[in-house]
C-alpha cells in the first residue's frame, strides 16, 4: 500500500493537495491502461517534425511510471505502437523504431532499480530486428522484478488479439485436444497474448479523442474511462491522480443494478 507520507513528496504541488486528501489508499486500481495521444499534434503546434513529439512523450512516460510506482498500481499498460501505425509516413515509423530501441537502452537501468518488470503485448514478427532484440534484453533483465508491471503494446491490436486466441482455440479443436463446448469465454481469455494479467481497472486517454482505438477491446469490456484533453506529452503526474481519484468517486457494477 503507498505511504500517505512518501505520496505527499511526491505530489507536492499546490493543486495537488487537495486532490490527495481525497484519495483512498484502498481503492487504488490494480491495473491502470493508458492510450498515449497527441504526440503528432504536440510536435506540429510547436512547427516540429512528428518524431519530435515521439521524444517529448518519452518524458511522459517516465513520469508515468514514476506515479503509478507511487500509487501503488500493480500493472500498466501503455499503448506504444498500434498494428495499424504501419500505415504512418515510413521515415516517422523508421525514427520511432529507432526511437523505442534507443529509449530502453539507456532506461532499462532505471526500470531495473525502480522494480518495473516489463513485458511486450502484440505480434513480435514484422518488427526491426533491432527493436525486437531491444525488446527481448528488456524483458529478460527486469523478468524477477515484482513493484509494478510495464506491458508495452508494441504491433499491437485488439481484434488482432481476439483473432489469434480463435486461431489457438481452433488448432486446439482440430487437433482433438479439445471440444466445441470447451470454446467459452474464459478459454479465450486464457489465450489472450497477457492472461496472467487482470482487465484494467482504469484507461486514461489523452488529447480528448473520445474512441477506443483497436485497444484491448476483450479486456476493456468493464473498465472505466477518463478522457483528458492534454496531448501525450503534456502528461503529468497530477493527470495520472485526477483520474485515479475521479475513478475511486465512481461506482462499477459489471452490467449490474
Amino acid at each position: 500500500m503507498p505511504d500517505r507520507s512518501s505520496l505527499a513528496a511526491f505530489f507536492s504541488s499546490k493543486r495537488d493537495a487537495g486532490i490527495l486528501g481525497e484519495l483512498d489508499l484502498d481503492r487504488v486500481p490494480a491495473h491502470v491502461a493508458v492510450i498515449m495521444d497527441g504526440n503528432g499534434r504536440w510536435a506540429r503546434r510547436r512547427g516540429l517534425p512528428r518524431i519530435a513529439g515521439h521524444k517529448a512523450g518519452v518524458k511522459a512516460v517516465r513520469e508515468l511510471i514514476s506515479s503509478a510506482l507511487e500509487l501503488g498500481i500493480r500493472y500498466l499498460t501503455i499503448f506504444s505502437f498500434s498494428s495499424e501505425n504501419w500505415r504512418r509516413p515510413p521515415e516517422e515509423v523508421s525514427g520511432l523504431m529507432q526511437l523505442f530501441a534507443e529509449v530502453l537502452e539507456r532506461e532499462v537501468g532505471q526500470l531495473e532499480e525502480q522494480g518495473v518488470r516489463l513485458r511486450v503485448l502484440g505480434r513480435r514478427e514484422g518488427l526491426p530486428r533491432k527493436t525486437r532484440e531491444a525488446f527481448d534484453r528488456a524483458e529478460a533483465r527486469t523478468a524477477d522484478r515484482e513493484c509494478v508491471t510495464l506491458l508495452v503494446a508494441l504491433n499491437y491490436g485488439g481484434r488482432a488479439e481476439v483473432a489469434d486466441a480463435a486461431r489457438a482455440l481452433a488448432a486446439e479443436a482440430a487437433a482433438g485436444r479439445i471440444a466445441v463446448e470447451d470454446v467459452t469465454e474464459d478459454a479465450v481469455a486464457a489465450r489472450l497474448y497477457a492472461p496472467d494479467v487482470p482487465d484494467p481497472d482504469l484507461v486514461v486517454r489523452t488529447s480528448g479523442e473520445m474512441r477506443l482505438s483497436n485497444f484491448l477491446l476483450w479486456e476493456m469490456a468493464y473498465s472505466e474511462l477518463w478522457v483528458t484533453g492534454s496531448l501525450w506529452p503534456d502528461f503529468r503526474r497530477h493527470d495520472l491522480l485526477r483520474a485515479v481519484v475521479d475513478y475511486q468517486r465512481r461506482v462499477r457494477r459489471y452490467g449490474g443494478t
